[in-house]
């Protein structure tokens, strides 16, 4: 065969896939389309308020550390940080490091660590 007798080959296979694809998507946009339609009608009542979100309630890990450590004034090491948090060695060891980088954290000495005012 020549190239150009290939290439014919290949653009009719290509529009043949390209016909195969535009199927199935039509196929896939019907079955999407009921579903979109079972929403439930709306009923006049009163209008939900919404709250801000406390920040007591979106309080992580991190940042109860974070409350641990200012509340110490002289430092706190990482064997007492894991007594009050209840956390691993490696995972508070990984918040610490984080936080110290972050700059929300200071080393005094080797493993004291104090908060950033």
């Amino acid at each position: 065969m020549t190239i150009t007798k290939d290439l014919k080959a290949i653009s009719k296979e290509l529009m043949k896939l390209v016909k195969q694809t535009e199927k199935l998507a039509a196929e896939l946009g019907k079955a999407e389309k009921p579903a979109a339609k079972s929403v439930k009608p709306k009923t006049k009542s009163k209008p939900a308020t919404k709250k801000a979100p406390t920040k007591a309630a979106k309080k992580t890990d991190t940042d109860k550390l974070l409350a641990i450590i200012n509340r110490s004034k002289k430092g706190i090491d990482t064997a007492t940080l894991m007594k009050k948090t209840g956390f691993d060695q490696k995972k508070v060891r990984n918040m610490l490091n984080r936080t110290y980088k972050q700059g929300k954290i200071t080393r005094v000495e080797k493993g004291i660590y104090v908060g950033v005012k």
